[in-house]
């Protein structure tokens, strides 16, 4: 079994430096060995860092009664409903989602599949473990292979993702101030340290070809930021899939106007460890999470371009609000217990996980 360590070393080895999207890459989901592939604790007080899930059932059962509100407006004659989650860790929130609507939505629960798209073995195994009690889902290993599988490869329902897209691999792109010109962040080895180099871009998406040159004319030397070619191509694919219904992202993020701010000279990507976090990034090699800010106005013009409509781009605070303002009204919550409270206060609080979290959701008619 090839440790992450090793097999970064043996590529760099072999052909010279490797650009940061592939080290990454490496790190978080190397075969067997990989930081998504090991460690399965990662979230909560015992873990590296906690989300919204670690916090409280609360998270899944707002979603829950949002995803039942759409799903009832999607209702088409002999067509199957479905929610489809990417990114499942280990299946604590598809089964407070599942929970909630078997309890206030039986009816619904009863005529829809729950859809797990999971290329891990190891992860799958973690997730039927903690939804063994269901008998609604399903897991597929890619989009292509749900396709294959759904009547007429039309999918109606829910696609969602919580905290994924900031996982796919970034490529980090440099300013060099004094050249006037874009390099790319590689990592190299020093002695028997990975440390950081610069490498020549292979090539620099449009939008960053094109920045303002009032711009770039401040911009210091080395200002570093993240570009996720792979996420934008995740969202392409889920975005294709879907006939009819949501495209829904929860992740930590900002928009395209807030990518060049002076407190980001390195960048958003942060490396969390034992509840520690650290600009150390090529440390704790799959032992440490790495995640960077998604850029939603990226994500956002994928979907668009490709026939989604953009129904809501907001925070946390001002989604999950919105959520609880109409269940309260409809009685479907009556009032919060205080162990709700205290989970609603960290879900929304901006000194907790309501600063940095973003929803987008696209749709298609």
């Amino acid at each position: 079994m090839k440790m992450p360590t090793a097999a970064i070393r043996e590529e760099i080895l072999q052909s010279g430096a490797i650009p940061f999207a592939r080290f990454m890459e490496l790190a978080l989901y190397c075969p067997e060995t990989g930081y998504y592939e090991t460690q399965k604790n990662t979230v909560g007080r015992a873990g590296d860092f906690i989300t919204s899930v670690s916090v409280g059932s609360l998270f899944g059962e707002l979603l829950a009664f949002q995803f039942a509100e759409w799903l009832e407006e999607l209702r088409i004659a002999n067509c199957k409903l479905r929610i489809v989650e990417a990114g499942a860790h280990d299946g604590k929130l598809a089964a407070d989602i599942l929970n909630w609507l078997k309890i206030h939505r039986p009816k619904l629960f009863s005529e829809i599949k729950y859809v797990i798209i999971e290329p891990s073995l190891r992860r799958q195994e973690w997730q039927r473990n903690t939804l063994k009690s269901f008998t609604n889902v399903r897991w597929h290993s890619s989009f292509e292979n749900l396709k294959l599988k759904i009547q007429n490869s039309k999918l109606h329902g829910v696609l969602f993702s919580n905290e994924l897209l900031d996982a796919f691999p970034v490529r980090r792109l440099g300013w060099d101030s004094k050249a006037k010109s874009w390099f790319e962040w590689g990592v190299t080895l020093d002695g028997k340290k990975f440390s950081w180099t610069k490498i020549s871009p292979t090539d620099l998406p449009s939008a960053i070809c094109h920045l303002p040159s009032a711009l770039l004319s401040v911009l210091p030397d080395n200002y570093t930021i993240e570009i996720s070619p792979a996420a934008e191509n995740w969202w392409r694919e889920a975005a294709g899939i879907l006939t009819h219904g949501k495209l829904l992202a929860i992740d930590y993020g900002f928009n395209s106007d807030e990518q060049f701010l002076p407190a980001r000279l390195k960048g958003t990507l942060r490396a969390y460890y034992r509840h520690q976090v650290s600009d150390d990034l090529l440390a704790n090699v799959g032992e440490q999470d790495l995640t960077a800010h998604v850029n939603f106005s990226a994500i956002q013009k994928v979907g668009e371009e490709v026939g989604l409509k953009t129904e809501k781009y907001c925070t946390q605070p001002q989604f999950l609000t919105r959520i609880l303002q109409k269940a309260v009204a409809e009685k479907t919550f009556a009032s919060l217990d205080a162990k709700q409270i205290r989970q609603f206060q960290t879900l929304t609080h901006p000194e907790h996980l309501g600063r940095a979290f973003r929803v987008l959701v696209q749709s298609r008619a």
